[in-house]
């Protein structure tokens, strides 16, 4: 499929209609599924989904997501530490001298870092999403299969919600979380209403419409 080694395929005994991809590389990828998800799929838009995941290991996005994970943890780890550091009096020497303006933006800077670094996860996240949109759609050749299966698991997801981890949840197909107006600042994956646009729109311009 779309040049790549097969990868394993993997059905996952759950309800709740959803997908991922994980693996270090295409070569030693694996595909995993819901028992939920092939309930209420047909086969064309369950193609799709597995033609998304796909293209997710074609990007390499589980590396990208790797490694831009580890650079935020990083952040909010030296954030932490500063802050224990400001607590424990590591400024004291500075007491006289025009300390307070640097001390003020070291705070300022150690409470946003966390923030901004979470934020740029997220941000990074979403356009993976649609870049795995988009490359899915291409190696299945069935854009609109893709929107309807989006359709059907964003349903899904909000009647049966799963219960992963908030660091795993970037991994799933559509985001298996319940999202409130803070949830969708962070989300890792865009709103499911705009990744139908843009695959109605690919599908004009492949010609596959209607």
């Amino acid at each position: 499929m779309g040049g790549l080694p097969k990868p394993k395929v993997y059905v996952v005994q759950n309800d709740a209609p959803n997908a991922f991809a994980t693996g270090r590389d295409p070569k030693h990828s694996v595909v995993a599924v819901t028992t939920g998800i092939v309930r209420i799929l047909n086969e064309d838009e369950l193609k799709s989904v597995l033609a998304h995941e796909m293209g997710h290991i074609k990007n390499r996005d589980i590396l990208i997501s790797a490694i831009v994970a580890t650079i935020a943890s990083a952040v909010m780890f030296i954030a932490f530490m500063a802050r224990w550091a400001l607590f424990l009096g590591a400024f004291n020497r500075l007491r006289g001298y025009g300390a307070l303006l640097p001390m003020v933006l070291w705070i300022v800077i150690i409470i946003l870092a966390p923030i901004g670094a979470m934020l740029i996860r997220s941000a990074i996240s979403r356009q993976r999403e649609y870049g795995a949109d988009e490359t899915g759609a291409r190696i299945c050749e069935q854009p609109l299969a893709l929107a309807s299966a989006l359709r059907k698991l964003q349903m899904g997801a909000q009647t049966r919600p799963m219960k992963v981890s908030e660091s795993t949840a970037h991994m799933y197909t559509v985001s298996p979380l319940r999202s409130d107006f803070m949830g969708n600042l962070f989300s890792t994956h865009p709103p499911v209403e705009q990744r139908i646009a843009r695959l109605e729109r690919m599908a004009e311009r492949m010609g596959v419409w209607g």
